[in-house]
């Protein structure tokens, strides 16, 4: 493996998405954050400062959510529609390389897009002098960026074998499922149906937990209620770990597929 080869595949990947203007994303979120903030005051009825420190995640988090899924599930797909992947492949290019190259590029793009929502953000909390901690919205954002970085994984996987269209569709169907394995379980929990439990703690097995990389909630009341240190350790963990898992995965099955 060459980590130059692979610079070079990322470095090709993030100059072609910011090409296609999603930091355009950072101007719209600015517009509507600002415009909801002075807004808020009006018929919040004292609870605009919660509220705007909740749209404001729930906006980075949406954004980089979009970006992941309607970029991610074509940069691989695009590159077998088109028959270009036969021209990569044929050079001394292993897949491993091929697939790191664009999940690095394409998290380097998110990176620097959560980076300048972040600053947006912080900066609407300061201009409406807004209390908040910022050690917990850094934290929230980091685990943010973490699970974006996973979905990608996911979206490079499914992108190897299946359309773009259907690719999009399994790529949302993980992030909902892994936001609602947890409530599965417990509702397997409350069900008297073998089956449906069986079911629901194989799907929890199976897909990633997204919400031990959901920390929204938490940052918007503080530090307080955050889990423990060692928990969001082992939470950062999980999330790199699983990453890893789908991006080996990724490689198997583009290895094994013929063109």
């Amino acid at each position: 493996m060459s980590l130059s080869r692979i610079w070079v595949i990322a470095t090709n990947v993030y100059k072609e998405v910011i090409r296609d203007r999603v930091l355009y994303l950072v101007a719209v979120y600015a517009v509507l954050l600002f415009g909801a903030a002075a807004l808020l005051p009006d018929v919040a009825g004292g609870a605009q400062d919660k509220i705007t420190l909740d749209l404001g995640l729930a906006g980075i988090h949406l954004l980089g959510l979009v970006v992941t899924v309607f970029v991610g599930t074509g940069l691989i797909n695009k590159e077998i529609e088109k028959r270009t992947v036969l021209v990569l492949i044929s050079k001394p290019i292993s897949r491993l390389e091929f697939i790191l190259g664009k999940h690095l590029g394409l998290s380097a793009v998110l990176a620097v897009l959560i980076a300048l929502l972040t600053v947006v953000y912080l900066a609407v909390l300061a201009v409406n002098q807004i209390p908040f901690s910022i050690v917990s919205l850094l934290l929230a954002v980091l685990f943010t960026g973490l699970e974006m970085a996973l979905l990608t994984a996911a979206a490079l996987l499914f992108g190897v074998f299946t359309s773009s269209l259907l690719a999009t569709l399994l790529t949302i169907g993980v992030y909902l499922m892994g936001h609602l394995s947890q409530d599965m379980v417990a509702l397997g929990k409350l069900s008297e149906s073998a089956t449906f439990q069986n079911v629901a703690n194989g799907l929890y097995l199976i897909l990633p937990d997204l919400e031990r990389l959901n920390l929204r909630n938490e940052a918007v009341y503080g530090l307080a209620i955050f889990p423990s240190t060692l928990e969001l350790a082992g939470h950062f963990v999980y999330g790199v770990l699983y990453t890893c898992l789908l991006l080996a995965v990724t490689v198997f099955v583009l290895t094994r597929r013929q063109f």
